[in-house]
């Protein structure tokens, strides 16, 4: 039987966490830079 240590399953969790970063990352860029348009674009001079 194969114990695995906190360590090894806190690891595999982290890594886990890490390969969703970078679809959200992806998202959370294009929402910045749609506010950054939209507010350079709504401004009249």
């Amino acid at each position: 039987m194969n114990k695995e240590t906190r360590q090894e399953r806190r690891e595999r969790r982290q890594r886990k966490k890490r390969e969703k970063m970078p679809q959200h990352g992806k998202s959370l860029a294009r929402v910045y830079r749609d506010a950054i348009l939209k507010r350079l674009r709504g401004k009249p001079k």
